[in-house]
């Protein structure tokens, strides 16, 4: 038997007014800010892969 699968309405971020279940992100201050830590942690891993490299071929 062939199951069909159901209706996909993911969004990727939740209003606060909104009452549904699928989503990715809320709006609001909590993702904000794992959103600003996450950027600053990859850029430091960026900046120092950067700065081992030139490092390395000195």
């Amino acid at each position: 038997m062939d199951k069909k699968q159901g209706e996909e309405s993911t969004e990727f971020i939740k209003e606060p007014g909104e009452d549904k279940p699928g989503y990715i992100f809320q709006k609001n201050s909590k993702t904000q800010i794992a959103i600003l830590i996450i950027a600053v942690a990859i850029l430091l891993i960026i900046a120092a892969l950067f700065k081992s490299g030139m490092f390395l071929t000195e």
